[in-house]
This record gives structure tokens, C-alpha cells and sequence, in this order.
């Protein structure tokens, strides 16, 4: 059954909240749960464009596909999310490492960033930085839901949570640059 009908009355639970208690579903930490989720389903949108365009980097010698890349971002999401909600989960350093890697080896092969740069060029590229505009509120979301609901996050999750809209911005680039797009900078009015 998709539906339980429990949250009928606009509320729903946590998994530390206890035994008998619920909490409103407008708490900020629905609002920051919500956001991960839009940001999860995105990439995988992400994901199918990633699929047509056949987009790819290499790291470490070997051949990744964004399929594979965002796989495995979307994966960090999902425990993100269960350790927001109080499950016994996080991610891990390595985790963090994996993105950082992403961004080093995107950066070994287009030039330094001078300006901010015009979202658009293919259409992975393009939606790549919907999501790393999504990754940036969810951010700020799990933030929100700590300093006022009082949700506990790793530091390890709060580094990945910083590192991934520079993730996503860095495989956008990527992929534009794969296609043979070439970046542009604001024309300011």
C-alpha cells in the first residue's frame, strides 16, 4: 500500500522520534527532508540526460560515466537523508574525498573560473546546474533544521553537503565542455 493514511492529519515521524510521538509535517526538517529528495530525483533526471550524452571523466586512468558519478552522489544522498531523520547512518570521509577527487580532475582540464558563468550549453550541463542550485537550498535547509529543530548531522555530511553544489557545478562544466560548448560570462547591464 503507497499510503498508510498516518499522516492524514498533517503529521508524520522521525526515526528517533519516540514511541507515540509525531511531529507537523511544515517542521523545518520536513522542509530540508523534502528538498534532499527534489535534489535526489533531479539527478536522476540528471542522470538520463547524463545516459544520452554519453557523458564521461576520467579519474585516477579510468573512464567514469556520469551515470555511475551520479549514481553514487545519489546513493550519499539517501543516507544523508536517514541520517537526518535520525537514523544511524552518515556518510563517510571518503565520501568526501570522492567529490573532492571529481572537482580535481574537472579542474585539471578546463581552465580557472574568472567569472560567474552563464548556466546553459547541453542539456546535461544545463540541468547538472539546476541540481547544484537545488544542492546549495538543501544545504542550507539541513542547517536550518539544526539550528532550529535541533537535528544532528555529521561533520562528514555537513562537508558533503558543502562540497556537492561544486560537484555539480564542476561535472556541468564538464559535460558542456564535452559537447563543445564554450562558457560565458555575464553581460552585466
Amino acid at each position: 500500500m503507497l499510503y498508510t493514511r498516518k499522516g492524514d492529519n498533517g503529521t508524520t515521524k522521525l526515526f528517533d522520534c519516540p514511541q507515540g510521538t509525531r511531529m507537523s509535517k511544515s517542521a523545518v526538517t520536513f522542509e530540508a527532508l523534502g528538498t534532499l529528495d527534489e535534489l535526489n530525483s533531479s539527478l536522476g533526471y540528471a542522470k538520463v540526460l547524463a545516459a544520452r550524452s554519453e557523458a564521461s571523466l576520467m579519474m585516477a586512468g579510468e573512464k567514469h560515466l556520469y551515470t555511475a558519478l551520479i549514481g553514487r552522489i545519489q546513493n550519499m544522498l539517501f543516507t544523508t537523508q536517514a541520517e537526518l531523520a535520525g537514523a544511524q547512518k552518515q556518510v563517510t570521509e571518503a565520501d568526501v574525498l570522492f567529490e573532492e577527487q571529481i572537482v580535481a580532475e574537472v579542474e585539471k582540464d578546463l581552465p580557472p573560473i574568472t567569472s560567474f558563468i552563464v548556466a546553459g550549453g547541453g542539456e546535461t550541463g544545463a540541468y547538472l546546474d539546476v541540481c547544484r542550485t537545488i544542492a546549495r537550498r538543501a544545504e542550507r535547509g539541513v542547517i536550518e533544521a539544526m539550528e532550529t529543530d535541533k537535528r544532528v548531522v555529521s561533520d562528514e555530511t555537513l562537508k558533503f553537503l558543502n562540497r556537492l553544489s561544486s560537484v555539480l557545478y564542476a561535472l556541468a562544466r564538464y559535460a558542456n565542455h564535452q559537447e563543445g560548448f564554450t562558457e560565458r560570462a555575464p553581460e552585466y547591464s
